[in-house]
Formats: structure tokens, C-alpha cells, sequence
């Protein structure tokens, strides 16, 4: 399972032309599902962005978790985040979850990041065509895989 972070003044995801969710300060996080990923890289990642100390303290360094800024989060599939751009310049998305196992997954993983947030989180919708808008903070981008845990 792969997450690319963004730490934002606000994001928004819309459908069609009609608003879906929005958040103010916060994280707007993409997800990217595997086929062999399941409840531990859930746990660990929804725990890991929870704690990443990525938000100014009162001086101004890095030091802070979104809990204790009280910032919001939204969660968004995206599977391109599996794309592999090793052969060619069509991007291969083989190693991406098929729906029926990612839809589940990316809906327990928004469910375990809204435990670790102690509320709700937002979300986008799993397979629509969406548009996401977002102001960059920083910027702060952070990506993280499951896989490599680094």
C-alpha cells in the first residue's frame, strides 16, 4: 500500500461539478492499493500518517502530528500510484488491486485513519472521475509504501 501526503491549507475532491468533500489545514492523502496488502499495512500506515510530525510548532519546526493541530484529512483512491513507467511511455497499472479487493481495503483504511484521527475522515469516491483541488502548505509532499517502511 502506498500514501503520498500533502500537507495543505485546504483540498476538495468534486464529482461532475458537485463538491464532495473538503477539508481546511490538514492532509489530503492519495492511497494506492496492491493485491497483497491487508490489515497490517492498514494499521501501520493510517498509524504512521496519524503521527508524522509534519506541522510547525510555536517556533516554527516541524514538530507537531496533525492531532495535535487538530487538522483534518482526506482520503482519496488513486491507483496510479502503482504505475510502473519501466517499459515504454504507456504507464502499466498491473501492479494496482483490482476493485474487488481495493475498494474494500481503501474503505478500511479510511475507516483506521479516522480511529488513529479519533474522528471522521473525509473522503472521495472509490473509482469515480474526480477533481481534486488542493493548496499545497510548505509544500510538504511525503510519500510512504507499506512495503518499504522507511
Amino acid at each position: 500500500m502506498r500514501i503520498l501526503i500533502q500537507r495543505v491549507r485546504r483540498a476538495s475532491v468534486s464529482i461532475g461539478g458537485t463538491l464532495k468533500s473538503a477539508i481546511g489545514p490538514g492532509l489530503l492523502v492519495f492511497v494506492g492499493i496492491e493485491a497483497e496488502d491487508g490489515e497490517e499495512d492498514i494499521e501501520w500506515l493510517a498509524g504512521k500518517l496519524t503521527r508524522l510530525r509534519i506541522f510547525d510548532d510555536e517556533n516554527g519546526v516541524m514538530n507537531l502530528d496533525v492531532r495535535q493541530v487538530g487538522g483534518e484529512i482526506l482520503v482519496v483512491s488513486q491507483f496510479t500510484l502503482h504505475a510502473s513507467t519501466r517499459k515504454g511511455n504507456r504507464p502499466s497499472y498491473i501492479k494496482a488491486a483490482p476493485e474487488a479487493i481495493s475498494r474494500p481495503l481503501y474503505e478500511r483504511f479510511a475507516a483506521g485513519v479516522g480511529r488513529a484521527l479519533g474522528r471522521e475522515v473525509a473522503t472521495g469516491e472509490f473509482g469515480a472521475d474526480m477533481q481534486v483541488e488542493l493548496v499545497n502548505d510548505g509544500p510538504v509532499t511525503i510519500w510512504i509504501d507499506s512495503r518499504q517502511r522507511e
